[in-house]
């Protein structure tokens, strides 16, 4: 006499759950996959080279426990993290702001362009040596030159995800009197945010990159400061950690940004979901 199956409701949650974990395992490993390999062949190359410019692993990472768990970290990182979080915020306010107007008015677009491409053609770095001259080497000369190169990305997306507006919802919230600053925030920004955010993403990558080379100029402290004092005075297993570091913080800026994309977009990403499940 064969035996009774569970109740499907009584394994559904043991169910689910081990899926779930093994899901999340399986995640894992592949995300660890690539960095462990990658490690494995650095460990090898530099073993096997002996030179004083590629330093294993394993002296890199005990140079990075004393550079950057002490006054380096208060000193450096952190002023660092701050002003590219800053200057990516002016960036994003200022791109919004400006894509809006350039998104709604074709006119305005047209008027605007020719110089908007002008400055988008200019290199960032380039402006740094005009900067300094301008405004004096100091933290307001640092987060201009962040601005400068990733408010592009936003501002460009923003102008783009604006004009995509599905001319359905638009003409039905005229008929339904929705105007002004409610159908700004309903319908446009609504409509806009994947592409504003996929801008936003980008811009967060420039910044990192600017933030570096606005310390590399003219600094006394820094992240983009503290590897090049390491380049010049060779000491290269610090350098290393440096640039180890701003890899780091790339990877936990993106994942950051991630958590709060998915939050902003769950009801994009829902609709997709029901359109392929449709």
């Amino acid at each position: 006499m064969s035996a009774t199956p569970a109740p499907v409701a009584a394994r559904t949650p043991r169910t689910r759950a081990a899926s779930l974990a093994r899901r999340a395992a399986v995640r894992t490993l592949q995300a660890l996959l690539l960095p462990a390999l990658l490690v494995l062949a650095w460990w090898w190359g530099s073993a096997a080279s002996g030179s004083f410019y590629l330093p294993t692993p394993a002296a890199i990472a005990t140079a990075f426990g004393d550079v950057w768990f002490g006054e380096r970290f208060t000193g450096d990182a952190l002023p660092s993290i701050g002003r590219l979080l800053t200057g990516f915020a002016l960036a994003a306010v200022l791109g919004v702001g400006l894509g809006l107007p350039l998104g709604l008015s074709p006119h305005v677009r047209a008027l605007a362009e020719p110089v908007l491409e002008f400055f988008r053609a200019i290199p960032p770095p380039v402006l740094v040596p005009l900067l300094m001259l301008l405004i004096g080497v100091n933290t307001p000369m640092r987060l201009a030159v962040i601005v400068s190169g990733c408010i592009w990305p936003i501002l460009l997306n923003t102008v783009e995800g604006v004009r995509a507006v599905d001319p359905v919802l638009a003409d039905t919230c005229r008929c339904y009197g929705v105007r002004g600053r409610r159908r700004l925030t309903t319908l446009v920004l609504r409509s806009a945010s994947p592409q504003i955010m996929a801008g936003l993403r980008q811009g967060l990558s420039i910044a990192i990159i600017l933030m570096v080379i606005s310390e590399m100029f003219a600094s006394n402290s820094g992240l983009g400061y503290t590897v090049q004092e390491f380049q010049r005075s060779f000491a290269i297993p610090e350098m290393w950690t440096g640039i180890i570091f701003l890899g780091l913080l790339g990877v936990l800026l993106s994942a950051l940004f991630g958590l709060v994309e998915r939050r902003v977009l769950a009801w994009y990403h829902g609709l997709r979901a029901a359109v392929r499940d449709g």
